[in-house]
């Protein structure tokens, strides 16, 4: 068992900025934090946010590709948990936002302070 397992056991994994990215065929884990545990070594010294490799079949993978260069997802980490002795990683397909949904959005947050500060002022 290798310090990040010990290290995921003890719930200092942290993939709330990580991403994951596909290059020549294989799919990599970028931007997620994994300390190493004090006790796991006193000699060797690794990186915490290394780039690391996810094992996927080739029908995962195929689909994958597929989405991200036809279609324009992005791959996002959900959620690493445990399964039969093993770390697995959830990863999800991400369509960012169009242009006028963006302003839509700005719009209502604009409208829900507009209206946080009138019903404010009509209070006093």
């Amino acid at each position: 068992m290798g310090w990040e397992v010990k290290s995921m056991r003890a719930g200092k994994a942290q993939i709330a900025e990580a991403y994951v990215y596909l290059k020549n065929g294989e799919a990599f884990l970028f931007g997620a934090h994994l300390n190493a545990l004090n006790s796991a070594s006193t000699h060797v010294v690794t990186d915490p946010t290394r780039t690391r490799r996810l094992l996927l079949n080739r029908r995962e993978l195929d689909r994958l590709i597929g989405a991200v260069e036809r279609r324009g997802y992005t791959l996002v980490p959900l959620e690493m948990y445990w399964k039969a002795g093993r770390a697995k990683l959830k990863v999800g397909l991400a369509k960012g936002k169009k242009q006028h949904d963006k302003r839509a959005t700005d719009k209502d947050r604009d409208w829900q302070r507009d209206k946080s500060r009138i019903m404010k002022a009509n209070r006093r």
